[in-house]
């Protein structure tokens, strides 16, 4: 291991040294989405901080199991199949294929397995039959199966919450005016007509909200595991609930070692809601014209538990910031060689960048911290005489960027071809002879059958991508 990661943790609301329940391996459960229509800048967030997290676990040696469920089978999308009168599977696999490219576009990449709620529904009867068994779980005729939370006394340890708010109206909890206590919440949905439906020995039906994800953590990881990561408005009540099922079926506690909540995401300062027009999905972004990293970006420049607020004169930053860095990027494919190889030139910049980025994001992925860094790297760079700076260096720093940021700073910046490099050559030697013509003809030559622009600088001509 490079360092000591240390990570927040919900369950104590203390930061915390992370280590792992069995040697160096991590598994790692996320939240994923519910899949009735096109992934939204809120899933964004919350799927590229986790990325980081499984990046950031990975390079630090650690062997990282990350685990995404799929909702494919849920009220909404029940609702809005019928809504479009198309069957409720071709509409959750249209949707979870949609999710997949646009966490591709985003280069989350980090997920090992999804996992569909519907490829697991054995286990979820499973798990209710345990529960109904072990008399935490009562039956409501023509409703479904219930958790009593009254059976189970460290319900609120996750949220703090034991008492109904307010608002509680308006959140997920299931309602039912034959509930034992409020907050109860269904196990088992029994079937309804024109309803998809399972056989249960208990009754035929589907599974609630909750079942879907201890059923498959269990599954994959067993009845224990070290990181549960969601947004922070599934605190209460679905991993509240999560808690309360699994440790109640197992009898074995903490079901999770470290629980990870990414902060609220806003538009322009206000909740994001499609009912109001306020809504942005990745698609969007990306049909605006914005490179999908500019999005990454903008969204690591806040903390993972702090809220974000999106406004486009953040993403034209991020993008102009992306660009820039870019060009970084580009330097080290520039024909003067202008970062030599020798190994005996001082890299010193480098090396303390790359350390001073793994070093932020150990502590609690503190990525505002990390691109800070990053910058002041390429500033120094900038004002550095360049063939005092060796080319690996910048390379290594660039592959650790990528690596732990995913920003595709390497793959975006390939080299120029060989006929844009002798043209460059050619009006270098223009610039040379003073023949100002002949050179803004070879500038506009090579500006318009190229995607770089090129800046003349007092140690030479360099070249940088167009946006």
């Amino acid at each position: 291991m490079t360092m000591t990661i240390k990570l927040y943790n919900t369950l104590t609301r203390k930061k915390e040294a992370f280590k792992p329940r069995r040697d160096n391996k991590v598994d790692l459960f996320v939240c994923g989405p519910t899949v009735y229509d096109y992934a939204h800048i809120g899933h964004a967030k919350t799927y590229i901080q986790f990325d980081i997290l499984a990046r950031t676990l990975r390079q630090s040696g650690y062997h990282v199991n990350y685990l995404q469920n799929i909702t494919d089978i849920d009220d909404k999308i029940i609702q809005r199949a019928n809504d479009n009168k198309i069957d409720w599977r071709e509409l959750s696999q249209r949707f979870e294929e949609e999710y997949l490219e646009d966490m591709h576009a985003l280069n989350n990449t980090s997920v090992d397995k999804y996992a569909r709620a519907t490829d697991f529904i054995e286990a979820i009867i499973n798990q209710v039959q345990t529960l109904i068994d072990k008399g935490h779980a009562y039956v409501i005729d023509n409703d479904g199966i219930y958790f009593e939370i009254a059976t189970f006394p460290e319900y609120g340890k996750l949220s703090r919450r034991t008492e109904i708010e307010e608002h509680d109206a308006q959140s997920r909890i299931d309602h039912s005016e034959a509930k034992r206590g409020w907050n109860d919440f269904a196990l088992w949905k029994f079937s309804r007509r024109d309803e998809p439906s399972w056989p249960a020995p208990f009754g035929d039906g589907r599974p609630g909200w909750h079942i879907e994800d201890t059923a498959i953590t269990e599954t994959v990881f067993g009845p224990q595991y070290d990181i549960h990561g969601g947004a922070i408005d599934l605190i209460f009540p679905h991993h509240e609930a999560e808690i309360t099922q699994m440790e109640a079926a197992s009898g074995q506690k903490p079901l999770v070692k470290y629980w990870l909540h990414t902060g609220f995401l806003t538009i322009n300062n206000d909740k994001m809601s499609k009912s109001t027009g306020n809504f942005i999905t990745i698609r969007d972004i990306i049909k605006a014209g914005y490179s999908p990293m500019a999005l990454r970006l903008l969204i690591l420049q806040s903390h993972y538990r702090s809220p974000l607020n999106y406004t486009t004169d953040q993403l034209e930053s991020a993008h102009s910031r992306l660009t820039r860095w870019r060009s970084m990027a580009a330097l080290r494919h520039q024909i003067h060689d202008r970062l030599s190889d020798d190994s005996s030139n001082d890299s010193k910049i480098f090396d303390k960048a790359i350390v001073d980025l793994q070093r932020a994001l150990a502590d609690d992925l503190d990525t505002p911290t990390a691109l800070r860094v990053i910058e002041d790297a390429f500033s120094e760079l900038l004002v550095t005489k360049p063939q005092k700076l060796p080319r690996s260096g910048l390379v290594a720093l660039l592959q650790t960027i990528d690596e732990l940021l995913g920003l595709r700073l390497l793959e975006t910046t390939p080299d120029i071809d060989e006929r844009t490099k002798r043209l460059i050559v050619e009006r270098n030697r223009a610039r040379d002879n003073r023949d100002w013509a002949e050179s803004d003809k070879l500038r506009l030559e090579i500006e318009h059958t190229s995607k770089i622009t090129l800046l003349d600088t007092t140690s030479g001509t360099v070249w940088q991508f167009l946006n």
